[in-house]
This record gives C-alpha cells, structure tokens and sequence, in this order.
C-alpha cells in the first residue's frame, strides 16, 4: 500500500485523449504507476479488476459526470481519494466537489506541479487511512486491557527485556516520564514471573504522609498510634508470594528509607509499634518519573537503598518516541470506552488522526487516554473530528488540507495560499532543506525559491 510521500497507482479519467496521454507521462516521469480511461464505464470495468491508490477524474464527460462519478466511488470505496479536474472554478464547483466525497480539485488548464502537490497530499492521505484500518485490525486482536499495548522498535525492545528479567528474583526499577506505562510494566513482569500466581500490590509513595505510608508498608499493631484500633499487616505481609509495586519511590521519605532498605536485606519487616518481625517472601518494583541518581546527590535519597532497588533498570520511551503506537493506542481507548459509555464511535477521521501523530504529547499516554475519552464526550459522529480535539492539538503549524475547510465557505482559501502552506510544510518537516523539497515537490530550485518569495 502506498506509503506518505511516496508514488502511488493512479486511475486517469478524461474524454480528451491528448490530456489523458500528457497527464500519464507526466505522472510516469515522477514515478506514479498510471491507468487511464477516456470514459467512466471503461473506469469501472478497470477498477473492477486492478487495484488503485487514487482516482484522477474530470468534471464534465459524456454520460455520468465526474462528480456523480465521485459521488459513487464514495458511496462503494470510500477509501479510494478522488481528485476531480474542472475548467469551472467557481465556489459552487468547488463545493458540490466535495459534498460528493472528493478530497480535492484542481482547475484546467492544468498546472501539473500544483497537480502533483494535490495527488501527493491525496497519496498521503489514503496512506494514513490504510495505517489505521491496520491498526484497528491490531487493536482487535489485542489481549487485556492492562496489556502492553504497541509495536514500535521502542516498545518492542522493552517488552523483550521484560521477558528476559521476569523470572529473575532481582529487584528492578522502572523510569521514565509520568504516564509513559510504568504500573503496566510492573504487572507484566508479575505476569510472566513465577509469581504470577501470587497477589500483585501497588502503592504510590507520593500519595500518603509519612506516618501512613509507613502504616501502609509495614503494618501495625493494636494500639500503635491514636488510630490504631486493630491490628494491620501491611503491603509487605500482603504481597508475600507476590510482587509489591513502590511506585514514585523518589518521593519516600528519608525518615524511612532505612526501614525500606532492611526489609529488602532481611525479607523481614516490623510492624509499627511491634516487637517482632514477621517473613514476607516479595519481590520489589520501584518506580519513578524523576531521576533517582539527581536524588542520592543531592541527598534526597540514600544511596544503599538506590543501588539496592537498581539491580536492573527499565527505560520507558515517551510517547512521542513511539510513532504509530499513538494511532494503536488511541484506537485502543476508542474502543474501551465506547462500550464503557454506550457510544457508537468506532475509530479516528484522517485529519484526526494526523494531529495526535503531531503532537508531542508531555502528558504521555495518560493524556492521549485522557484526550480520547474527551473527545468520544464531544463527537457526534462515527469518526472522532478534528473538532472534537483540544485547542491544544489544533494548533497551527501543521496545516491540513485545504479540501477539509472549504466545506465552510467562509473559510476557502486561494490555491496560491494552499501551495504555499503546503510548502511550507514540507520545509518544516526537511528542516528548511530546500533542495530535498524541491526534489520531493517536483519543481526545479527556481521555482520553489520563486513560490517562497512570493508569500
């Protein structure tokens, strides 16, 4: 399947035998597989038996015209793009263009490097279309919930050191920003350990005080402090035979990481206000977004304790590292929550899923989770919109195709301010590299630097 930016098979359709001749060399010499036909029966007899990534047709032929044409792709292949060609370039044109589901039009006579710009950002667009109907595929065959869910190269390697250390009996601390996954990380080597059978506890370190947290780990007994009404064996005890999860340990108090590092020697704790000890047989995931070595320098965190918790280390990647694990993970959500609040939205329009691809995401993927179930919130449609992101995700600085805002006429933009965009772009996304563009856009340098001049 055609990937972005790259060369596609393309279906030409025009009653003029020398402009169908003149569009298939030119689309051959910049690397496109062309099929052409002078009439739309000849068209759907080719599409019956070849498979194409895009439909170039004109607006006026004998017979069905090529927005009926259009309206009919749309109607059985509405995944097949289609740009419509028309000498006619009034606004009403346009619109009745697009209401019939095509993705863009070009004016005759034909500019054929404003014609490859539409042709690429429509090759594009089919692209991202097929990699979320993949990834929905992927999402369908996905196991729990709490499963590590992504293919990326990033993902991918932590999941075979999880499988390489969950049999070990080491501790292991988990690092990387919050909401990368950490907790999910720590349930998969309890998965795949021999403990699996036994209990899987977590504790967030930052979320209680002191004298409770040491409660919660340790346990009490009857009468060990105004409250202590009964006695409590606490999450060492309960973990036994387990794994205990001590996420942001950057956040335990130095009071009592002495205590902390005891039971980890001994495999021994002491309830508060006892006086004995009790066995607790646990194996131990500490966890954290800040850097624990920053920690131990500046004396927040005893340095023993560190290098007793870091026997082996796990990186968690951003999410913005992670590629299409974004589309994956956000069709995942699309999913859980739809049937959690009885919505019928079953996935992402292009546009949609082209602005989570370009976003940075600090939140990780607690904020995608969190963006999602806004978004299925606000939709009213099948297909989460564009307009059903935060304002944050529709910046400007990564323009979308022109054909989504001339629905609205209010918001149509001249070609001339739609190449420009596009050029813009694609400097962005070569760094400024102009030569690079200008071979990627079909132009010669000259002209490129003639476009940018005239913004």
């Amino acid at each position: 399947m055609t990937e972005p930016n790259r060369p596609g098979r393309i279906l030409v359709i025009d009653d003029d035998r020398a402009l169908c001749e003149l569009l298939e060399e030119d689309l051959r010499r910049r690397g496109h597989q062309v099929l052409t036909a002078l009439q739309v029966d000849s068209a759907r007899e080719l599409l019956h038996a070849e498979e194409v990534d895009l439909v170039l047709t004109d607006l006026n032929m004998p017979g069905t015209s090529g927005i009926d044409f259009c309206a009919e792709l749309h109607g059985n292949r509405p995944d097949l793009p289609v740009v419509i060609m028309t000498a006619f370039g009034s606004l009403e044109t346009a619109i009745a263009a697009l209401r019939a589901g095509a993705y863009d039009f070009v004016i005759k006579p034909v500019d054929l490097d404003l014609l490859n710009i539409a042709l690429g950002r429509a090759l594009q667009h089919r692209a991202l279309q097929e990699k979320v109907r993949l990834l929905k595929d992927q999402v369908r065959r996905q196991q729990p919930e709490d499963e590590l869910l992504g293919e990326s190269a990033a993902l991918q390697q932590v999941k075979q050191q999880i499988t390489r250390i969950a049999d070990l009996e080491t501790s292991v601390l988990i690092s990387g920003e919050s909401g990368t996954g950490k907790e999910l990380v720590a349930r998969a080597l309890h998965r795949q350990s021999q403990r699996h059978e036994g209990p899987f506890v977590a504790i967030n370190c930052a979320a209680l005080p002191e004298n409770l947290l040491e409660s919660e780990l340790f346990g009490h007994v009857r009468g060990a402090f105004t409250d202590a009404r009964e006695a409590r064996k606490g999450l060492f005890v309960e973990a036994s035979g387990g794994t205990l999860l001590l996420d942001e340990i950057a956040e335990m108090p130095l009071s009592l990481q002495p205590k902390l590092l005891r039971v980890l020697q001994d495999h021994r704790v002491r309830p508060l206000g006892g006086s004995s000890e009790i066995d607790c047989d646990v194996r131990v995931i500490a966890a954290s977004h800040r850097d624990l070595d920053d920690a131990v320098g500046q004396g927040r965190f005893r340095s023993d304790l560190y290098y007793r918790l870091n026997v082996i280390q796990l990186e968690l990647p951003p999410l913005r590292e992670r590629g299409n694990d974004i589309l994956l993970l956000a069709l995942n959500f699309i999913q859980q929550l739809s049937r959690k609040f009885g919505k019928s939205v079953t996935g992402l329009a292009q546009p949609a899923a082209a602005c989570l691809l370009g976003y940075h995401w600090p939140g990780n993927v607690r904020e995608l989770r969190n963006v999602i179930e806004r978004a299925l919130a606000l939709s009213y449609h099948d297909l989460i919109t564009v307009e059903d992101l935060p304002e944050q995700l529709r910046q400007p600085g990564s323009e979308k195709p022109l054909p989504a805002s001339l629905v609205d006429p209010g918001t149509i933009l001249p070609l001339e301010e739609m190449e420009r965009r596009y050029i813009r772009q694609v400097l962005d996304q070569l760094d400024g590299n102009r030569t690079l563009a200008a071979r990627l856009l079909g132009v010669d340098r000259k002209t490129l630097y003639r476009k940018l001049k005239e913004e």
